[in-house]
């Protein structure tokens, strides 16, 4: 497994309280990054994302796909949606994400945001079907963008930098406590894509 050997403290919690999020910055080599950028462009099954907000479907620009150990259903955004099953680049990728944040998870929701413009509002990764304060593993390709939480009580603000290839770990009561998004920015012309390892729970 070619994985790079980063300068950031990965045992530092970002969060001043009420959960755990830990930055190990890039994973891998910028080689093997830009190889796994590539083949996710043109092997994931990507669609538009799509969300019912006041009861009306909205369909995004930006596109996202969904696999896992099984067919499992996973509703957000009150839309419910059938994984499919691992692709082989995917079971590597999982398998780095693993010995990296020592978690194991059974499933994966892949965003790609074609440029800044698009982004995510703020919101928490709380859904009945999560394992509860399960981690969560967020892994970045293509261009770097700027990742921001938000205490629920007091709004303290927190951002990071996610370079390529880099991975950033939620676990603990991060959810309950603190809201994240990833602001939308005029500088960035290139595409982003985001693989979110996490655990489905009762099904």
């Amino acid at each position: 497994m070619d994985l790079f050997s980063s300068e950031h403290n990965s045992k530092d919690n970002l969060l001043p309280k009420d959960g755990e999020v830990h930055y190990h910055g890039p994973i891998f080599s910028s080689s093997l990054a830009n190889e796994y950028y590539d083949k996710l462009l043109t092997e994931i099954a990507w669609a538009p994302d799509q969300a019912l907000i006041f009861g009306k479907l909205i369909t995004t620009k930006r596109e996202v796909a969904w696999y896992a150990d099984k067919a499992y259903s996973y509703t957000y955004s009150k839309i419910t949606k059938k994984a499919l099953l691992w692709t082989p680049l995917l079971l590597q990728i999982k398998a780095a994400v693993e010995k990296v944040s020592g978690e194991t998870y059974n499933a994966c929701l892949l965003n790609l945001y074609h440029n800044g413009s698009q982004g995510m509002a703020w919101h928490s990764d709380g859904e009945k079907d999560l394992k509860k304060n399960g981690a969560i593993a967020s892994v970045s390709f293509g261009a770097q963008r700027k990742f921001a939480f938000k205490h629920k009580e007091d709004k303290a603000v927190v951002a990071v930098p996610l370079e390529h290839g880099s991975l950033l770990v939620m676990k603990g009561s991060t959810q309950s406590h603190w809201l994240h998004r990833l602001p939308p920015t005029k500088k960035i012309h290139s595409p982003r894509i985001n693989l979110t390892f996490r655990t489905i729970v009762g099904t």
